[in-house]
């Protein structure tokens, strides 16, 4: 039957004229071109996608060719879904990224069921790209940092700038900043006990010495002093600040620190003030207030918000914390935040490893924790027009980092849940919620 429809469909044009034949071309082209764009491409976020990070990348990439992005929230992952374009279909291939391309009548039932007020679904649209840049000294640390390492894999672009670049008031250029492992106290990361007489401790406080007296200050914590309070009115104005490890808990020690040395002899030349810790202003702080100094120099520990101690009773094989999922059509930041195709993600050690509840202020939003002992890992805010984000902890795939290891290879590791948060928050920027159709 197939082959006797060929045949007479192939006599048919055969017996066209030549006008006719372009007519029918020219309907067939158009037939074909309007079929095509009413297609869609979703790319799935559950557990059928194969590479995650990967797809948050081609998400970022297909937002610079200035094309829209629909994010469905707390569907089958938090896909994404765009129109159809064959440069995002080859692009999607070439970084093996899980895809599929539906149909018109597909998008439309698929908007249908999120607009259900039944479900716990919604759709932000995606519409910028937003510009990066990872707070990190320029010189080699003896250590990695998550945010670079995913952001690098999943081929996002970004800028490193430090302590001149804030400074010198660059940081408006940017809509997201991400402060790498950071001590923003002026003690050095509380290293000197165990690396004061290694090559890279000595370099980096040469630097940041030379960078402080550059800037017209006496002290290392009043340069980093200045460091934080221009990165709060970058957050104030509109931008997004995210922080893992120790860049969490030393950004609100220094701003509570404010006009109060709490720096040893080794670290600035001179000694702390005794009554350092009653002269502390929690009001200056954006997520955690009446904790208490580590006052010994020699502790590898800034204050009691870290929960990092050798009572807290979990080990690699039992230690995993529960990221919370929220109502996606009345609280649709914490939930952009929140996608995962999981809700219980590995934990992980840092020199800042997660945070005692009872230290975080009530305005917080805890948005992952590890309920059996009280410790928030994942923590998000409001300041001014800007929001924050605090993730505790220092590489998501590798359970205790040591000074000097191996970077972790993310080839390995494409569908890392603790990975997907960070990569939650780079797209946060570019999100708008869409309207549903009534």
């Amino acid at each position: 039957m197939l082959r006797l429809f060929t045949d007479s469909f192939v006599t048919r044009l055969r017996q066209m004229s030549g006008l006719t034949m372009r007519f029918f071309i020219l309907f067939l082209f158009i037939t074909l071109s309007g079929w095509v764009s009413a297609n869609s491409i979703f790319i799935p976020m559950d557990e059928k996608q194969t590479n995650h990070l990967k797809a948050y990348g081609i998400t970022y990439w297909i937002l610079k060719q200035n094309i829209e992005v629909d994010w469905l929230l707390n569907y089958r992952g938090g896909s994404f879904m765009c129109e159809y374009n064959p440069k995002i279909q080859s692009e999607l291939v070439v970084r093996g990224v899980s895809f599929e391309i539906i149909s018109g009548a597909k998008v439309n039932e698929i908007i249908s069921e999120i607009a259900s007020p039944a479900l716990n679904y919604d759709i932000m649209k995606l519409e910028k790209y937003p510009r990066i840049a990872v707070y990190s000294p320029k010189s080699k640390q003896p250590w990695d940092d998550a945010v670079t390492l995913v952001l690098s894999y999943a081929e996002i672009p970004y800028d490193i700038i430090f302590d001149d670049e804030v400074l010198n008031d660059l940081l408006p250029k940017y809509d997201w900043l991400h402060l790498h492992h950071e001590d923003f106290t002026g003690q050095y990361g509380k290293f000197y006990s165990n690396y004061a007489n290694y090559p890279w401790y000595i370099e980096q406080q040469k630097e940041a010495e030379e960078t402080a007296r550059r800037f017209g200050f006496h002290k290392v914590s009043q340069a980093k002093l200045a460091v934080v309070k221009r990165i709060k009115e970058f957050v104030a104005g509109g931008g997004f600040m995210f922080a893992m490890c120790s860049a969490t808990d030393t950004y609100d020690i220094a701003l509570s620190a404010e006009g109060v040395d709490i720096c040893e002899r080794m670290y600035d030349g001179d000694a702390a003030d005794p009554q350092a810790q009653e002269k502390l202003n929690f009001d200056n702080t954006f997520a955690f207030t009446d904790f208490r100094l580590s006052r010994d120099p020699y502790q590898y520990e800034f204050s009691d918000i870290d929960n990092n101690l050798p009572d807290r009773g979990l080990r690699q094989d039992n230690d995993y914390f529960s990221i919370f999922q929220f109502s996606a059509k009345w609280d649709p930041i914490p939930t952009m935040l929140t996608q995962n195709h999981t809700r219980v993600i590995k934990g992980f050690y840092g020199q800042t490893t997660g945070f005692k509840k009872k230290l975080i202020k009530s305005d917080v939003v805890v948005m992952g924790e590890t309920s059996e002992i009280k410790e928030a890992k994942y923590l998000h805010g409001i300041f001014g027009k800007g929001f924050w984000t605090f993730y505790g902890g220092h590489d998501p795939e590798d359970y205790q980092h040591t000074v000097g290891e191996e970077p972790t290879d993310l080839h390995l590791h494409p569908n890392s849940p603790g990975y997907r948060l960070i990569l939650n928050n780079i797209l946060f920027p570019a999100a708008k919620k869409k309207k549903q159709k009534t």
